[in-house]
Parts: C-alpha cells; structure tokens; sequence
C-alpha cells in the first residue's frame, strides 16, 4: 500500500478558552474585568500540531475522540476550514476543552476539565491500523485514548515521535509513550537535569532523537549520543502568548525530518516554527508557511554550541 500520508497525528483534539489575566499567578480578588474578552476556539495539542504539519505543506490526518457538542463542531469546523483530514471517534462523555489564563508576558496557566474522559477510552484499534499504513510517520499525544494505539503503530512500520510536555522525569504515566517513540519531545520547564533525563529516555526506549525544549534559553537536542544546545530563534515579533509555541517547534522539527534534515538543521526549523507562534495571540490559529520558514532559516543560519 502506498503510504501517500506524511503524519497521521492522534489525539490532543479539543477546545480552549482563553481569558488574558493581568498577572501570573492571579492573586485572588472577587471578580476581574477582562477587556480583552474571553474567546472560545478550538485548539489544543493534536490541532496545533497538525495546523503546522499542514501549513509546512505535508499531508496529515488527525484522529481522536470528539463529542456531538458545540465543542466537536469547532474542532471540525477549524480542520475543515484549514483543509486537514480528520476521523472523529464518537465520545459520549463529550469533546476535551479547557481554560487558560495568559499573563501579559505570554506565559499559560491551563486548567484541564477531566471529567470528558473515561477509564475505557480508546481509539478502534481498526481505524488506528487503517490509517497508519498509509502514513510514513506518526505523532502520538500523550492523552488517555492514545497509549494502546502505540503497538498498532509501531506494528504499521511507522516511525513515531511524541510530546511529553512538562513531564518532571518521573511520572510513570509519561513512560510508555517516551519509551515506543523514535523522536520525543519534551519541556524542560519541570526537569532538574535535562540532559540526564534526554540520555535516560534514549537509554531505556527507542528514542533515536530527543529533544528538551527551554524557552528563552533555547533546547537541549540528543542526537547519536551526543548533546547539542539549540539557540532560541529571534521571534519576528512582540511576544504575546507562548501556547502552541512547543506544538509549533515540533511541527517544524517533523517537517525538516521528513524532508531528510540533519538533526540540528530540524531543531533549528522547530525553533524558528516556536518563535513565530509566541507571536500570535492565543485566540486565534496562524502557524508558519513553509516559503516564510525557509526564508527565516536561509536569513539566520544557525549557531550551536
């Protein structure tokens, strides 16, 4: 079969709320006036991610849970509007959502409603099979239906990358997915020792690249045993809001690895891919076109160390 499919992305599909607070944390008062508004868009990790896969001119499918709520029909409604293929399993509890408060630096504090998920949550194991035969690469978000979906995967011959987030190195939860992942990434806001813990996902799974990224300090890149600093990239524009920005760096990582980048070269790209999406208000979706990436990499060769 012909794998046509350049990333079938599963999971992370759902809906944001996005309030602007004037600080972080918010101490508590009574009420708040928010004269920005309070904006509902769909958006959240599996989204952000194949926004930027397909803004960077490669096929994607994305396939997750979604409830028949006004929730699902943004979140069908974003896929749609930008052209990205997308297989909605049916759950009943209801379509992910969430809140985030951003401060006037950009920086996120998101409160996750648990209560649309359920213990038995899974993507059909047909549909997962179906789908990754026709893709060369898989990128799996780390919510709850996706886990069993990894030996599926890995059984289609695909390879598969992952995002672990804030993982602090220690929650048993993140394991399976850092371990069955040829390429991990990972925040590394809530790691004491970001390279111990790169060399330990590379030690223990099948990680061939990893990547811890650091913000304004740029990302610790793992690559053949060695451990590479990645320059933050100069963002084009005032930052205004840092959510999607690692959604957005691995967007641009996966693109330079699917066209046959070196490992620094695909960092290099997520970085830049990061920088323009601290650039864009949380309310709304802009991610990075492959012609604007090019031109910023082609005017700013990087520098590692």
């Amino acid at each position: 079969m012909s794998r046509d499919l350049d990333v079938l992305v599963l999971g992370g599909a759902g809906v944001d709320t996005i309030v602007q607070v004037p600080e972080l944390p918010l101490p508590y008062a009574d009420s708040y006036m928010i004269d920005s508004g309070i904006r509902t868009r769909a958006g959240q990790t599996g989204d952000f991610v194949s926004l930027g896969l397909a803004a960077l001119g490669l096929a994607v499918h994305h396939v997750d849970l979604l409830g028949d709520d006004p929730e699902g029909d943004l979140v069908r409604a974003l896929h749609r509007d930008h052209g990205i293929a997308l297989t909605a399993v049916p759950q009943p509890a209801g379509t992910k959502r969430a809140v985030n408060l951003v401060g006037p630096d950009g920086r996120r504090l998101s409160l996750y409603d648990t209560s649309r998920s359920r213990p038995g949550d899974g993507l059909p194991e047909d549909t997962v099979r179906r789908l990754a035969v026709t893709a060369r690469h898989a990128h799996v978000c780390i919510t709850q239906p996706c886990a069993d979906a990894l030996p599926v995967l890995r059984a289609a011959g695909v390879t598969i990358s992952t995002d672990l987030h804030d993982w602090d190195g220690e929650n048993p939860y993140h394991e399976q997915f850092a371990y069955e992942a040829d390429i991990v990434f990972l925040s590394a806001a809530a790691l004491r020792d970001p390279e111990g813990t790169l060399r330990r996902i590379a030690a223990r799974g099948r990680a061939r690249l990893a990547v811890a990224t650091a913000g304004a300090e740029g990302a610790h890149l793992l690559a053949d045993g060695a451990l590479t600093r990645i320059p933050v990239a100069p963002p084009p524009a005032p930052v205004v809001d840092s959510n999607g920005a690692g959604d957005a760096f691995a967007a641009g990582f996966l693109f330079g690895f699917l066209t046959g980048e070196p490992p620094q070269r695909c960092a290099f790209y997520g970085a830049l891919a990061g920088a323009h999406a601290c650039t864009v208000p949380a309310s709304r979706t802009a991610a990075l076109g492959r012609a604007e990436l090019l031109a910023r990499a082609t005017e700013a060769e990087p520098v590692t160390g």
